[in-house]
C-alpha cells in the first residue's frame, strides 16, 4: 500500500555499510525515475551510479548530512551508504529543471523502500569539488545526491508541537516532527 511505503520512506542517514547494493538495483531504481513525470516531457535528468566502495569514498566527503544535528558531521565508517545516485540536469536540454529532480528522487526512494532499503536525498553538496572529483562535464548541473543502503537507525514520526526540527534521543532514535494535517490544509 502506498501509504505504508511513504511512512517507511524516511531520511535515513546511518546504514549498514557492509550490506552491498548492486548496480542492477540502482538501474532498476533509476528506471522508476525515468518513467516518472517530467515537465513538458523534456526528461532532462541524467544519473551517475555508484555502488563500488572506492567510488563511494570519492563522493562521501562532498556531502553534508543533517543541518539540525549541529554536533554530528555525518555517518561514521561502517554506517555510510552502500550506494549513491547523483542526479544531474542536462543544460543542453533545458536550464530549468523545475521539480523534476524531486519527483524522480521520490520515485527512487519509494522503490528503494519497497526493496527493503532506505535513503536520504541530499541537497547540501560541495558541487564544484564533486564535479572535479567525478569529472562531471560543465553542461550537467549537479542537482541532488541520493544516498542509499540498508538502514541502521530507527526513525520515528511524531506530531510537531512547537518545533519542526528533527532530533536524536539518548538511544540514537531519530525523531521527525510533522505538522498536524489540520494545520496544513487551508480552508
Amino acid at each position: 500500500m502506498l501509504f505504508n511505503l511513504i511512512v517507511k520512506n524516511r531520511s535515513y542517514r546511518r546504514f549498514d555499510e557492509g550490506f552491498r547494493v548492486d548496480r542492477d538495483t540502482l538501474v532498476e531504481l533509476v528506471n522508476l525515475a525515468r518513467l516518472s513525470a517530467s515537465a513538458g516531457n523534456l526528461q532532462p535528468l541524467k544519473y551517475i551510479l555508484s555502488c563500488e566502495p572506492e567510488k563511494n569514498e570519492l563522493i562521501f566527503p562532498h556531502l553534508s548530512w543533517a543541518g539540525y544535528l549541529e554536533d554530528w558531521k555525518g555517518p561514521e565508517r561502517g554506517e555510510r551508504p552502500s550506494a549513491y545516485i547523483v542526479v544531474l540536469g542536462d543544460t543542453r536540454i533545458t536550464r530549468h529543471f523545475g521539480c523534476d529532480h524531486g519527483i524522480a528522487s521520490q520515485s527512487i526512494l519509494l522503490g528503494a523502500v519497497e526493496k527493503g532499503l532506505g535513503g536520504c536525498i541530499i541537497g547540501t553538496i560541495d558541487r564544484e569539488e564533486l564535479r572535479k572529483t567525478l569529472k562531471i562535464p560543465e553542461y550537467y548541473e549537479i542537482l541532488l545526491v541520493i544516498a542509499l543502503g540498508k538502514p541502521k537507525e530507527k526513525v520515528v514520526i511524531e506530531e510537531a508541537v512547537d518545533n519542526i526540527k528533527y532530533w536524536r534521543d539518548e538511544k540514537g532514535v531519530h525523531h521527525v516532527p510533522k505538522r498536524p494535517l489540520k494545520e496544513i490544509i487551508v480552508s
